[in-house]
């Protein structure tokens, strides 16, 4: 008896669902991202042939250039804390709006007292605010940049139970005094560890 043949017919998935799950997902991660700011501080870091990764957390990086140091600690929740910290040292108060704000800011130069009003101000009323002089860098433990830094590490400690790294980004025709005043600040607070951020360059042949 001859075999009966099946006739071949093509497969057909339908895709409508996986589409919906994948736009779901879009729309989700574009709702819940923050965008980063930008860097209100234009340095030209120097080359360097040495690879190292700069860590993504427990990080707090100090840009200087023109005179002027800029802070930026990593991680939304370590600086909250640090502004909770700054605020208690300095008797003041932020409200839960203005934290809010502070924790996407990247980084930041503005003396302590006018603060608050660099966080309720836009990107671009930010930028031409004149507000932006930078963390004043007094090396005495009175000092802006010496409590910003102090009050980062005792947020990285509480939180991550972990030691904050230091990175610096320095302009490449940036003036020593400056950058002596920043190691300064570490000193006193025995920081005698920190990286310096440079951009990538060939190796020599």
């Amino acid at each position: 008896m001859p075999r009966v043949k099946v006739p071949r017919k093509s497969t057909a998935v339908d895709m409508t669902a996986m589409c919906d799950v994948a736009f779901l997902l879009l729309t989700f991660f574009i709702l819940t991202a923050t965008s980063r700011q930008p860097d209100p501080l234009d340095v030209k870091i120097p080359s360097s042939t040495v690879a190292f990764k700069v860590p993504d957390k427990d990080l707090t990086i100090l840009s200087i250039g023109k005179g002027k140091v800029f802070i930026e600690i990593i991680g939304q929740d370590v600086k909250k804390l640090t502004l909770q910290k700054m605020a208690t040292l300095y008797g003041t108060s932020f409200t839960a709006e203005q934290a809010k704000r502070f924790g996407v800011l990247s980084a930041f130069g503005t003396p302590f007292n006018q603060l608050a009003n660099y966080i309720n101000m836009s990107g671009e009323q930010r930028t031409k605010s004149g507000l932006e002089t930078g963390i004043p860098t007094d090396s005495t433990q009175n000092g802006e940049l010496y409590r910003w830094i102090e009050q980062a590490r005792r947020a990285t400690a509480e939180l991550h139970n972990t030691e904050m790294r230091i990175s610096i980004k320095g302009d490449a025709d940036e003036e020593y005094p400056t950058v002596r005043k920043i190691v300064d600040v570490l000193q006193r607070q025995k920081v005698n560890k920190f990286s310096l951020i440079t951009s990538a360059e060939a190796a020599a042949k």
